[in-house]
């Protein structure tokens, strides 16, 4: 395992970081050395939310989102397809409709992205591995950005996963959220979930891609306790990193208060994942560590968005709402007139305030951009994170 002195070495591979200033230079360090540093292909690996350092997309961030300042997104998900024989009851794509976008439309997006300011993507779906064009994409994003894949396995072939890591795939996360296989068939509702991914996480490792799991935590199991279990079960499979989530008020089902877990609860997962990563086998990476106030905050809106497979321009996966299509306005005026609705804060926006969006959504999700607009004029966001305090005391401005 690399030692916080490689990842010093190859923070500063990249001098220009220096003139970002000491505060955020230390800030960058202490969240580092939360983590358990990993090397493939040459690079420093953090997790896969930042990308490696070294990396041309790290170089990206350095000078485009510290030593300047880009009021752009940084981060991004597409859903490459819409198409998936998983049925999940918590999925936030599930009541999404219309015409997908095309390859050519796909890799359009890609690009004005990146000129926005995104250096780190996402691919996701429905299932990603049905496209026929995923290679094609990911090589064509990782020219410039740092690119993960999100996917339940199903499908996968050895070649695949060879062609996928050859086109320059950074990480992927496997979905699998639990260690009995009936228990996530079910919550996948789809029998052989369970074992498709299993399969797909020794194929990838055998590519010698970076291998994650994706684990969605239910309200039960973070209340029963039940995180450490898991952890040791998905050990068990030798994957480098376990990115962790609990289920979000995406959708319906889920718009109830008693199945979102409780402030306290989200502080213990963060501090078991600081324990965890001084002496587990893998890296823990909780989005509620994440997106906490000590941290980088909930940057829904501003520095990540989302493109759904129909076009539609939301804050972030888990926000069921749309600020437009790109097929119908610029996407850079879309962007813009969601980044100037959106505050930077320190808690997760769509746990906040899904009961907005369910007041609001007759007629189905994504909630409309007029509708959309309107509930943000009421929104009252949290303070900024850390980071994001560091950062605007940088530039001498709000962020």
């Amino acid at each position: 395992m690399p030692t916080m002195r490689n990842a010093i070495k190859a923070l500063l591979a990249n001098p220009a970081i220096l003139t970002a200033g000491p505060a955020l230079d230390l800030f960058l360090c202490r969240y580092m050395r939360k983590f358990r540093l990993r090397e493939v292909g040459g690079h420093v690996i953090v997790h896969s939310h930042l990308p490696p350092l070294g990396s041309k997309a790290f170089g990206r961030f350095v000078n485009e989102h510290l030593v300047r300042r880009n009021d752009g997104p940084s981060h991004a998900q597409i859903a490459v397809t819409s198409a998936c024989p998983q049925r999940c009851s918590f999925c936030y794509n599930r009541d999404r409709t219309g015409t997908p976008l095309s390859r050519a439309e796909i890799l359009w997006t890609i690009d004005q992205l990146a000129d926005a300011g995104v250096f780190w993507l996402g691919l996701t779906g429905g299932e990603p591995l049905l496209s026929r064009d995923l290679v094609e994409i990911v090589a064509h994003a990782a020219t410039r950005c740092s690119v993960k894949l999100f996917t339940t396995g199903w499908g996968l072939t050895p070649r695949r996963a060879r062609d996928l890591k050859s086109a320059g795939l950074f990480s992927v996360s496997v979905s699998l959220d639990h260690w009995d296989e009936e228990t996530h068939d079910r919550g996948r509702n789809y029998q052989g979930a369970f074992r498709a991914a299993l399969a797909a996480i020794a194929t990838f490792r055998e590519a010698g891609l970076d291998t994650g799991v994706s684990t969605v935590l239910s309200k039960e199991m973070v209340a029963r306790g039940e995180t450490a279990r898991l952890l040791e079960f998905l050990e068990t499979l030798g994957v480098h990193e376990i990115w962790l989530s609990e289920t979000k008020p995406s959708v319906q089902p889920f718009w109830d208060e008693a199945l979102l877990i409780t402030d306290e609860e989200r502080r213990r997962l963060i501090a078991l994942q600081d324990r965890y990563n001084r002496s587990g086998h893998a890296t823990l990476n909780y989005l509620g560590h994440f997106e906490s106030a000590e941290h980088f905050g909930c940057t829904a809106g501003r520095k990540m968005v989302y493109v759904d497979a129909f076009g539609e321009i939301s804050p972030c996966v888990f926000a069921p709402m749309t600020f437009g299509n790109l097929r119908q306005r610029p996407l850079a005026a879309i962007l813009t007139e969601m980044r100037s609705a959106f505050r930077l804060g320190s808690a997760c926006f769509i746990s906040r305030h899904y009961e907005m969006l369910r007041d609001r959504s007759a007629g189905g999700l994504p909630v409309p951009p007029d509708r959309s607009a309107e509930m943000m004029q009421q929104v009252r966001f949290t303070p900024m994170s850390r980071f994001f305090e560091l950062h605007a005391r940088r530039f001498g401005q709000p962020t």
